[in-house]
């Protein structure tokens, strides 16, 4: 991530550093003996330990999904780069009088060769079995907007990711916390 992206991403963040997809924070428990004496948790260790494990498995749920969606992303947006190469390059030849002779994907390691007539008008596809026809200008734009989408999601995406490491941290630590208190109130009626 250049310095550029760098600035941009900490302008766009969200306020106090919470997630940009409504991620709950995991409150840090500073006293353990105020915290079981809440009336929710009722001084029962089994309960709280449990509620904690039950928050620390939504969050790998929601790392999980996180990082699919970074995966996807970070597909997309080469995908969306060669197309718009692709767009400059039939920009380039659409006043030459000659075809220009290519290759293209037709599935992963499968190419085949085309001529392609100069032309101002390309077809893209927008998901969901979708295609349209745009010219070359309106594709350019499309796929310039895209790009800048995908790069802005995966800035959102990478930063809910560092914030889920953060409540992760902060879980397993309440829960180390809490077992540890435990021990020591066992150990302690165990010496009365």
């Amino acid at each position: 991530m250049d310095v550029e992206d760098k600035s941009k991403k900490e302008i766009d963040a969200p306020e106090n550093n919470k997630s940009y997809a409504g991620i709950p924070e995991a409150e840090f428990v500073e006293d353990v003996d105020a915290f079981m004496a809440k009336p929710e948790n009722n001084g029962s260790v089994e309960k709280v330990l449990k509620w904690l494990d039950e928050n620390h498995s939504k969050y790998k749920f929601m790392e999980y999904n996180l990082v699919n969606k970074r995966r996807r992303l970070r597909e997309q947006i080469p995908d969306l780069e060669n197309s718009l190469e692709m767009i400059k390059k039939l920009q380039d030849e659409k006043n030459n009088s000659q075809d220009m002779e290519t290759r293209f994907v037709l599935s992963d390691q499968v190419y085949a060769k085309a001529t392609i007539t100069p032309t101002d008008r390309v077809c893209l596809w927008l998901g969901a079995n979708v295609m349209l026809e745009y010219t070359l200008n309106d594709a350019q734009e499309l796929l310039t907007k895209n790009i800048q989408a995908a790069k802005k999601n995966l800035g959102y995406v990478e930063h809910d990711l560092d914030f889920l490491r953060d409540q992760f941290t902060t879980t397993e630590v309440n829960m180390a916390r809490v077992y540890n208190w435990d021990v020591k109130r066992r150990q302690t009626t165990k010496a009365q």
